[in-house]
C-alpha cells in the first residue's frame, strides 16, 4: 500500500482542554511525513462536562447501565473533535478528500485491567459513525475493545508506532519511549521482532490532582514546586512497595490507580517533590523487568515539560532521560501521530496489538471502520 494521509485525534486523562491533532503519511507501517500539528482547545464547557463525566464514570465502575452524561460527553467531544480535524487539514492547505483516514481513539473515562479471576474492562466515548458523517472520510475508533475482549489489558497501544520512529533512530535496544501522560508508559523494541510495552505507573495525573486540591493551579508548571521541596524517602520507600510496580508485564492503569492520596499530609513542596520522585522511580522499576535495561530514554507527553521529573528520571530512574524533541519527534504529538498510524493499520487488516503489549493472546487487529 501507498502511504496516505491519516488524521490522529488524542485527548488524554489529564483533562488538560486540549485535543492534540496530527497528520501523518504512512504505511502504517513506515513514516514518510509528520504533515501539520496542533493543540486545539476545548470550549470550557466541555472540559467541565468531561471532569464530571470522569467523575460519574468512577462511580458507575462498570455496573449497571450508562450514566445519561456519557451519551451527552459523547456528542460533544465528537461534534468538537470533528471541527478540530476540518480546521487543521484546511491548515495544511488540504481538503477533507486528501485524507485516508481519521484515527478517533475517542476519551477514557475508565479503565479496569484484568486479573486471573476476570477480563478487563475499558470505556472509550466517541461516536465515529457521526463523526465519519461529518467529515466525509473514513474513521477507525474504538481502538481497545477487541483487545480486551480477547483477554489483553487494552493498553498500551503505543508500542508499535514507537517501533517504527526507533528504527530510523536506534535499532540496538539501548533506547526506549517512555510517554508521560496521566499514566507512563514506556515501549521497547530489541531491534528486531520483540516490541514490549506496559505502564509503569503514574506521570502527570496524581501531581495534577494534587496541584489543583491545593490550589496551586492546574500543573507544577517548570516543575518548580518539586524541585523546591524535599523528598519524603520514607513516604516514598512505602509507595515503591506498590505490587503492581514489580509484577509482570503486560500490565496496565488506570489513571485513578494511583492518586494524589499518596502526597496526604505533606506540605505543598515535599508532596510535589515525592509524587514527582514516585513517577520517576516506578520508571526505574520498570526498565529493571525489561529483558536488557535501555541506557536512554526518549521521552514524549507532557511531562517532559516537568525537569523535575526529567532530571530524576536521571537520579532515581537511573537512565539518561532526553526529550523526544532533540531527535526531530514532535513530544506534544506522538500519541495523536500513534492513532493516525493505527487508523492506517486498522484500514489495511494489521494486528495493533501483541502478546508483549497488552498480553493478548496473538497479534490482533482491533479497531473499528466507519464511513
Amino acid at each position: 500500500m501507498q502511504p496516505i494521509w491519516a488524521v490522529g485525534l488524542m485527548t488524554g486523562t489529564v483533562l488538560d482542554g486540549n485535543i492534540d491533532v496530527a497528520l501523518l503519511k504512512t504505511d502504517g507501517e513506515t513514516v514518510e511525513t509528520f504533515g501539520a500539528y496542533t493543540l486545539h482547545p476545548y470550549p470550557p464547557e466541555i472540559r467541565s462536562l468531561l471532569e464530571e463525566t470522569l467523575s460519574q464514570a468512577r462511580a458507575w465502575n462498570f455496573e449497571g447501565p450508562d450514566p445519561a452524561i456519557f451519551a451527552q460527553a459523547e456528542e460533544a467531544l465528537t461534534l468538537a473533535q470533528s471541527q478540530a480535524v476540518k480546521e487543521l487539514v484546511a491548515s495544511a492547505g488540504l481538503s477533507m478528500g486528501d485524507i485516508g483516514i481519521v484515527g478517533f481513539h475517542g476519551q477514557s473515562v475508565l479503565h479496569r485491567a484484568p486479573t486471573r479471576e476476570r477480563i478487563g474492562a475499558t470505556r472509550q466515548l466517541g461516536n465515529g459513525e457521526l463523526m465519519a458523517s461529518i467529515l466525509g472520510c473514513k474513521v477507525a475508533y474504538d481502538f481497545r475493545s477487541a483487545d480486551v475482549r480477547a483477554g489483553g489489558q487494552g493498553a498500551p497501544l503505543a508500542p508499535t508506532y514507537h517501533a517504527a520512529l526507533l528504527r530510523s533512530l536506534d535499532t540496538t535496544g539501548d533506547s526506549a519511549v517512555l510517554n508521560l501522560g496521566g499514566v507512563a508508559n514506556v515501549s521497547w523494541w530489541d531491534g528486531k521482532d520483540l516490541i514490549i510495552g506496559f505502564d509503569t505507573g503514574p506521570a502527570n495525573a496524581p501531581l495534577n490532582d494534587f496541584m489543583k486540591a491545593r490550589g496551586l493551579g492546574d500543573m507544577d508548571r517548570g516543575g518548580k514546586l518539586g524541585a523546591s521541596g524535599k523528598v519524603d524517602d520514607e513516604r516514598l520507600a512505602k509507595l515503591l512497595e506498590h505490587p503492581y510496580l514489580n509484577a509482570p508485564y503486560p500490565k496496565s492503569l488506570d489513571r485513578f490507580d494511583f492518586t494524589a492520596a499518596m502526597a496526604d499530609g505533606l506540605d505543598d513542596a515535599t508532596g510535589a517533590a515525592t509524587l514527582s520522585a514516585f513517577t520517576a522511580a516506578a520508571v526505574g522499576k520498570g526498565l529493571d523487568l525489561l529483558p536488557r535495561r535501555p541506557k536512554r530514554l526518549i521521552v514524549s507527553g507532557g511531562g517532559r515539560h516537568n525537569p523535575t521529573i526529567m532530571s530524576m528520571l536521571e537520579s532515581r530512574a537511573g537512565v539518561t532521560a532526553v526529550s523526544a524533541d532533540e531527535f526531530g519527534w514532535r513530544g506534544d504529538a506522538v500519541e495523536a501521530e500513534c492513532f493516525a498510524y493505527l487508523a492506517v493499520r486498522v484500514l489495511r487488516g494489521l494486528p495493533i496489538s501483541f502478546p508483549t503489549t497488552t498480553g493478548a493472546p496473538k497479534p490482533l487487529q482491533g479497531g473499528r471502520l466507519a464511513g
